[in-house]
């Protein structure tokens, strides 16, 4: 096992250290960076795939990014891309290779791992999830009554919920009529309530995706939409009530993702209806493998295609993009130094499109579960600050709501502005296009937040000097702006597999494995635990600890 570089004491850190001393000084500091550099913004926007991303109004000069990208090559993380493309087992705590850049490799390649070709090994999956989309969108299959499937319920948790949730929320232009798709993944029985309310069993399709099949949460809600299901159709008439007619119904209307192929059968699913998945898969980088199921349904085989090539043109360009023109390389070393040099906590993302309303939910976990560590590889303890908090809306309703903080707040929260060209439906208010109205709060937000208002400028308007204060805008609030011409399955999987390897640069730099999650076990263990004592269980009360015991005898006495 490699022992991670400490950042800390690279040459580098120190330059940086330096660098963020004198960068400091005065205020207006990007209103001066543009004003000594016309071109300013020429040099720091970059084109990757279908996605124009402009770096211009970061805290950054060449000296600073000359800095950072020798932070990169002093923590080699050139070399820890290179293994994880080639299956290395990087992923150290849990001995496994990380692999997610081999869901979307095209077919022609070839990848060794573990005694097996990877690559010939996902696209007999694609193929099966292919043909199993075709037969559900052409009517084929059929429900145990003969009628086709009009809703989908995708029930998972985690990166087998928020991925699926989030592309088909941001793809809906491209499914096809007639199909709808919900999902299921909270516990809570109100949310399996809300998602079956108003469905016809009879042209219900349910896709439990749990690798293990032994996920709480997951086989929870799947009894429950199992027990819906099944018993909607014996009050319809629609199946008598016997366990042989209830077992062909479950077979008609449930299918796995999942590779415990024995636990499938025992739940009722044909085997032969579940799609597998691997060890070198990890959650939440698995929207683009058969845990996409439900969207490679709504969106189509070919769109899905589309979606994966998205995956594929970036994790080209970052495997072989200069340094200096190496998007995800250079957004994940900008992190760093807001982070580490800034003392950032938190970091927003701001998609001017609707449609991407999931899209900061989906990165909290993409981020926050992969760099969430205190802990490095080799297991010695972080040396730096480790992890951003993610966060966002779409705009412009956070405009209305938290920007506030963003722009005048003692805080540097630096933010991801995302906007497309061309809507997926354009309209015009009398003589005003909205589209372009919409996106004029896209390019001024950026603005304020890099160049501020000045009191001088306050006062020019005649504002009341005791309130000149309170109207300044200091400005130096750092923004990346990425476009795109429009919101196709290509350019979403362009924006995953982005802010994917964005989080692999700073978990390299921090030294820690991105790829496990320890901390995720801990509160489904103690769950199990205290399960017997919610229930009624006197002995397992008494073993609680005392706020514990408090809580869950209150809530006792307050069941109905």
């Amino acid at each position: 096992m490699q022992t991670p570089i400490d950042a800390t004491r690279t040459p580098a850190w120190g330059k940086l250290t330096d660098l963020r001393s004198t960068f400091a000084d005065g205020p207006h500091k990007l209103r001066r960076l543009f004003d000594a550099d016309p071109k300013r913004a020429e040099r720091y926007t970059l084109d990757l795939a279908d996605l124009h991303v402009d770096l211009s109004k970061n805290l950054l000069t060449d000296e600073i990014r000359d800095a950072l990208l020798d932070l990169a090559d002093q923590t080699k993380v050139a070399e820890r891309r290179d293994a994880m493309y080639s299956g290395e087992h990087i992923n150290v705590t849990e001995d496994r290779a990380v692999l997610h850049t081999a869901l979307r490799r095209p077919e022609s390649d070839s990848l060794t791992v573990d005694g097996g070709d990877a690559v010939v090994d996902v696209h007999e999956v694609l193929k099966k999830v292919y043909d199993f989309a075709d037969k559900v969108r052409s009517g084929e299959w059929k429900g145990v009554t003969g009628k086709p499937i009009r809703t989908v319920i995708n029930v998972g948790i985690g990166g087998s919920d928020l991925g699926p949730v989030m592309a088909y929320e941001a793809l809906k232009p491209y499914v096809q009529e007639g199909l709808e798709c919900r999902f299921i993944s909270n516990i809570d029985p109100t949310d399996a309530a809300v998602k079956t309310a108003g469905l016809d069993p009879e042209t219900t399709l349910v896709i439990i995706a749990s690798k293990t099949f032994t996920t709480l949460e997951t086989l929870t809600n799947a009894r429950c939409v199992r027990a819906w299901l099944l018993d909607g159709l014996v009050a319809a008439g629609a199946i008598e009530d016997t366990e042989e007619a209830r077992r062909v119904a479950v077979a008609k209307h449930f299918v796995a993702v999942s590779t415990a192929l024995d636990k499938v059968e025992e739940f009722g699913i044909d085997p032969v209806n579940a799609f597998g998945f691997w060890s070198w898969v990890g959650g939440r980088y698995s929207v683009d493998s058969a845990v996409g199921t439900s969207l490679a349904v709504a969106i189509g085989p070919k769109g899905f295609e589309e979606f994966l090539a998205g995956f594929h043109a970036v994790d080209e360009h970052f495997a072989a993009a200069a340094p200096e023109r190496n998007v995800p390389l250079l957004m994940g070393m900008l992190n760093i130094w807001y982070v580490n040099f800034w003392k950032a906590d938190s970091h927003a993302v701001l998609p001017y499109a609707q449609y991407l309303h999931r899209f900061p939910a989906y990165l909290q976990q993409l981020t926050m579960e992969s760099n969430g560590k205190s802990v490095r590889w080799d297991g010695s303890a972080v040396t730096t600050d480790t992890g951003e908090i993610f966060w966002g809306e779409p705009g412009t309703n956070g405009q209305h709501a938290f920007y506030q903080l963003i722009h005048q707040g003692t805080r540097l929260i630096p933010a991801d502005f995302i906007a497309v060209a061309n809507p997926a439906h354009p309209a015009r208010d009398g003589e005003t296009d909205v589209h372009e109205l919409f996106l004029s709060n896209f390019f001024a937000q950026t603005a304020a937040l890099a160049f501020g208002k000045t009191a001088g400028e306050v006062r020019a308007e005649g504002t009341d000097e005791a309130i000149v204060p309170a109207r300044v805008f200091p400005g130096d609030r750092p923004t990346t702006s990425i476009m795109a011409s429009e919101l196709s399955p290509k350019v979403l999987g362009e924006l995953i597999a982005l802010y994917e390897h964005i989080t692999f640069v700073q978990g390299v730099v921090w030294g820690i494995d991105s790829f496990d999650q320890w901390g995720v076990e801990l509160g489904k263990k103690l769950a199990l635990q205290i399960a017997p004592a919610v229930s009624g269980d006197e002995k397992a009360l008494e073993s609680q600890d005392s706020s514990t015991a408090s809580l869950v005898t209150w809530y006792r006495d307050h069941r109905r």
